[in-house]
């Protein structure tokens, strides 16, 4: 009886053993994650890396952020009642356009306190996600790179698809600039601006010039914009006064 006891016991443990890894291999492939976070927190992190993939998949080396993995977070941590804010950690070379943008406009709209941080490189369609908080960060050493909406595969070259062109970088711009300091003009001489990037026009903000030039609020790390984030989340738990 103990020996058929210790193996029923051996086999639960395997069992439990095999469950929780399927639970860190899911957690890999779903969200870029290397293990299951412990504990609880009132603060969601949602990482933006690698290639922001829309409606068409990448090739499976290329790291990508999916953007159908990307909504359901938002939506999630915008229900839950324990999350009171979240952080947007980015280091993306941009993607599909209006992938990027619908996760923007998601982030944008959320009415919990968010806070971004540009970590490497938030470039292309990143730069409205970078935007979209209520506060943004960009460490020192990162970049991001401003450039005109490009199409990839086949072109038909007819008028229609330019003026497709045209408009969905007038949705890009507009963006950038209702949630961000910078002005129209400025964004746009940044985007078509030739001799900074090789073999290409556009613009490189490296740090401090992304806020000199009112794309990102300030300059810091990680803990500079999680403690903001905290005082804005004490802020927002502080009832309003009711104004006569």
């Amino acid at each position: 009886m103990p020996k058929q006891e210790n193996e029923e016991k051996s086999e639960k443990q395997q069992e439990v053993q095999e469950h929780e890894r399927k639970n860190v291999m899911d957690a890999i492939e779903k969200l870029g994650q290397t293990s299951v976070p412990q504990g609880e927190s009132n603060i969601h992190c949602l990482t933006v890396v690698g290639q922001i993939e829309g409606h068409l998949l990448m090739p499976s080396q290329n790291k990508t952020t999916k953007y159908e993995h990307v909504i359901p977070q938002l939506i999630a941590a915008e229900q839950n009642p324990k999350i009171e804010g979240m952080a947007v950690i980015l280091n993306t070379v941009g993607g599909d356009v209006e992938a990027g943008l619908a996760i923007a406009e998601m982030i944008a709209t959320m009415s919990k306190p968010t806070v971004s941080l540009v970590l490497g490189g938030g470039h292309s369609i990143g730069v409205p996600i970078a935007v979209a908080a209520d506060l943004s960060f960009i460490a020192e050493s990162a970049t991001m790179i401003i450039h005109p909406v490009r199409l990839n595969g086949l072109v038909i070259g007819v008028p229609q698809t330019f003026e497709y062109l045209e408009k969905m970088q007038d949705r890009v711009i507009r963006f950038v600039e209702a949630h961000s300091s910078i002005k129209e003009k400025t964004f746009r001489e940044l985007m078509f601006q030739t001799g900074d990037l090789a073999r290409d026009i556009g613009t490189n903000l490296i740090g401090e010039d992304a806020v000199k030039h009112g794309l990102i609020d300030r300059v810091g790390g990680l803990g500079v914009a999680l403690r903001e984030l905290n005082r804005m989340i004490q802020e927002r738990r502080q009832p309003q006064e009711v104004v006569q």
